[in-house]
């Protein structure tokens, strides 16, 4: 494949992850979509579920592993990769790295809650055995207004939200 194939590809899943996102938004949730693919089959899906769910854990990655663990019917997510609108936080880094997924794409950074080398380094902690390839920045803006509108409008100001 070529770097522009790769690219569209990635694109292609990470829209994916942003309509999970709006529609997140929609219910109310915070918009943040995640998907999973098994060798190019799509088997695990989420948006943010906290307010539905009233769990802290909701979140769009954790939900998404849970899918596509039950899927290949193991907690290794060898072969797998995700697809995922902002830059996971340290719970879902962690998740990520305990699931041995081997490759994570994300769209927006998170300067504040990041840990894929924004706020946190847990991605590639050395500590850690498992290391997945990270590419971040995919559909930066598109992933980044979604989540900024989201939260000025639930906040009724204009001040801008800290997710480049």
């Amino acid at each position: 494949m070529t770097a522009d194939r790769d690219y569209f590809l990635e694109e292609q899943r990470l829209r994916l992850a942003l309509t999970l996102a709006r529609e997140a938004a929609e219910a109310g949730e915070a918009p943040v979509g995640a998907v999973i693919f098994h060798r190019g089959q799509l088997v695990g899906k989420a948006a943010n579920q906290r307010e539905q769910l009233q769990d802290p854990t909701a979140h769009a990655e954790i939900i998404a592993i849970t899918q596509a663990a039950a899927a290949l019917g193991s907690w290794r997510l060898d072969d797998c990769e995700m697809y995922v609108t902002l830059e996971p936080c340290a719970m879902c880094a962690g998740a990520i790295v305990l699931a041995r997924l081997p490759r994570l794409v994300f769209g927006a950074f998170d300067p504040k809650a990041g840990a894929c080398g924004s706020a946190l380094e847990v991605i590639n902690c050395p500590a850690l055995n498992h290391h997945p390839v990270v590419l971040g920045g995919i559909l930066a803006n598109e992933c980044g207004e979604t989540l900024r509108d989201f939260f000025r409008a639930k906040r009724g100001r204009t001040k801008r939200v800290a997710i480049e």
